[in-house]
């Protein structure tokens, strides 16, 4: 155990302090990264019961967390009292001289891990998952970037138009996520997720994350985030987070599957439709005046579908994805961007006994989406994301699946149910 201060006769190590600090909610909204090195730079200071950690009008030694023992705030109308875990002081490099108000008092002997004036900066940062400021930022690491407005208050931005206008349901559960895995201890990870699309979101239009603190453990963590348009609740949340631990393992093996690189990228496969002989000129002309957006996906389809000539098939399919660039290494970021892309092509998978060569269009809808993630793993690595659907009827499809690393090894498993039906030609 590598020893980073020492209090007393205790020595402290690197991971009991950032196990103390993600408890601190100011400092959970930061990459790890910088909690890491926050971890490293703070000077701890004792003082005995009655002594005064800081008076009123000084400027202090910086930012002051209470590890152990309480304070008294002296001079406000109701007592307060100060545990471990609260904190006060300067947090912004731009309020350095700004003096407290008020004598703060210890009640009994006060243990407090101070991150002193030089070291501010590492309380800021630019994005939520890395604490460098990188020119290469993945594009999908750019979707899932949400502007923090408050203590698990975030809004997030719809980067990727549709043809629909709708959000794209998948930014929706990453994004929220997102929220949620910057509310947590960083050594909690995600182990399960459970969502519901309550109203389609409008994408030209910024979305609200809320997060509630449900509980919070030693193991286990439970958030709940509500995305927000308009004052309506447009899609629900329900995260829980574990930390690592050993235990017996067992699991599926990955079913065969041609390698990513001997498989067409989807991109090929939409170019080779869009000059199809079988195309009529009118839908080629509305094909080329569309807009095209680079999914932040890399998505090899195993099993594609004929879009000109569509024919009943098996009700499963095979899809390699990974990120397009290179990610930051925060884990609760690649769970997020798989998140965001376990939204794509699976619930399809219901329809695909269903297609006809009469070119019946289906218009589908996400109702509920859930994930379970079994272990670490890298997004901007190929994962083979394996769907199949047992069930569609009553208006409605329900689809399984499970993500492989190109090793073999399982490491997450989602479920999906969707409403469908077929595509109304407006009246006007």
């Amino acid at each position: 155990m590598a020893v980073l201060f020492t209090i007393g006769d205790k020595d402290v190590s690197v991971e009991q302090a950032m196990e103390f600090l993600g408890s601190v909610p100011l400092l959970q909204q930061l990459p790890a990264g910088l909690i890491k090195k926050i971890a490293h730079a703070l000077k701890p200071m004792r003082f005995a019961s009655g002594e005064t950690l800081v008076r009123e009008g000084e400027a202090g030694e910086g930012f002051y967390i209470v590890w152990k023992g309480e304070a008294e705030v002296a001079g406000v109308s109701n007592t307060l009292i100060l545990k471990p875990g609260d904190y006060f002081g300067s947090v912004c490099p731009e309020h350095l001289q700004e003096i407290h108000k008020a004598d703060v008092v210890a009640v009994d002997e006060v243990i407090c891990l101070v991150l002193t004036h030089e070291h501010h900066a590492l309380v800021s940062s630019d994005s939520i998952w890395t604490d460098n400021q990188r020119k290469d930022v993945a594009t999908v690491e750019r979707v899932l970037e949400l502007d923090k407005l408050d203590v698990d208050l975030y809004r997030g931005l719809t980067a990727y138009p549709s043809e629909t206008g709708r959000v794209f349901g998948g930014q929706l559960i990453g994004q929220a996520l997102a929220a949620a895995c910057k509310s947590v201890d960083p050594s909690l990870l995600v182990h399960s997720l459970h969502s519901n699309f309550l109203v389609a979101g409008d994408e030209a239009l910024p979305i609200m994350y809320q997060v509630e603190r449900v509980r919070d453990g030693h193991r286990f963590a439970t958030r709940c985030v509500r995305a927000m348009q308009r004052g309506q609740e447009i899609f629900r949340l329900t995260a829980s987070f574990q930390r690592l631990e050993k235990s017996l393992e067992h699991q599926r093996d990955m079913p065969e599957a041609p390698r990513p690189e001997d498989v067409l990228p989807r991109e090929v496969l939409e170019q080779r439709y869009r000059v199809d002989a079988r195309i009529p000129l009118r839908i080629k002309k509305k094909l080329a005046a569309a807009p095209h957006l680079q999914y932040p996906m890399e998505v090899r389809l195993c099993d594609p579908v004929d879009l000109v000539n569509p024919t009943q098939l098996e009700p499963r399919q095979r899809v390699w994805l990974k990120a397009r660039q290179k990610l930051s290494d925060d884990q609760s970021l690649h769970c997020c961007v798989a998140a965001y892309a376990s939204d794509s092509q699976f619930i399809g998978t219901a329809l695909r006994p269903l297609r006809t060569s009469s070119g019946q269009r289906f218009r589908i809808l996400s109702l509920d989406h859930s994930m379970w993630f079994h272990q670490p793993f890298r997004a901007d690595e190929w994962l083979l994301f394996v769907m199949e659907s047992p069930f569609a009827g009553n208006g409605r499809g329900f689809a399984t699946g499970h993500m492989y690393t190109q090793s073999g090894e399982l490491v997450i498993s989602v479920a999906q149910e969707g409403v469908f039906g077929p595509y109304k030609r407006s009246k006007l």
